[in-house]
């Protein structure tokens, strides 16, 4: 049997820190990035952006960007807002979110761009 390793970030090492479950994949391509957006909007959850700072990004609050996309039904919608926010704070971390309603939860995260680590 496979002994299991702890993860131990360094905290001095920004570059070795992890964000949302995604991360510790190789980067998504802009196709699976797709796929997790459809996969949202077919779920009923309402997709939003968010953006924060590398250095506040293990935090619990994230900065949202806009409003909620509340009923968008088109990716290329989400998709556009989430570039539009990485170009406009391109240090920043980005991430996209979907809020479940139902559970009043988060039903999906995933950071779509890394910003600048020092």
């Amino acid at each position: 049997m496979n002994e299991a390793h702890d993860y131990s970030p360094g905290q001095t090492d920004p570059a070795s820190r992890r964000l949302e479950t995604f991360s510790y994949l190789p980067p998504l391509s802009p196709e699976a990035i797709r796929a997790q957006v459809d996969y949202i909007i077919a779920r009923g959850w309402t997709p939003a952006v968010e953006h924060t700072e590398p250095g506040q990004a293990a935090g619990s609050f994230w900065c949202m960007w806009k409003l909620p996309l509340f009923g968008e039904t088109r990716a290329e919608a989400v998709l556009a807002e989430a570039e539009t926010c990485h170009r406009v704070h391109p240090g920043h971390h980005v991430r996209l979110i979907g809020y479940d309603r139902a559970r009043q939860t988060l039903g999906a995260a995933l950071v779509i761009y890394r910003g600048n680590i020092a």
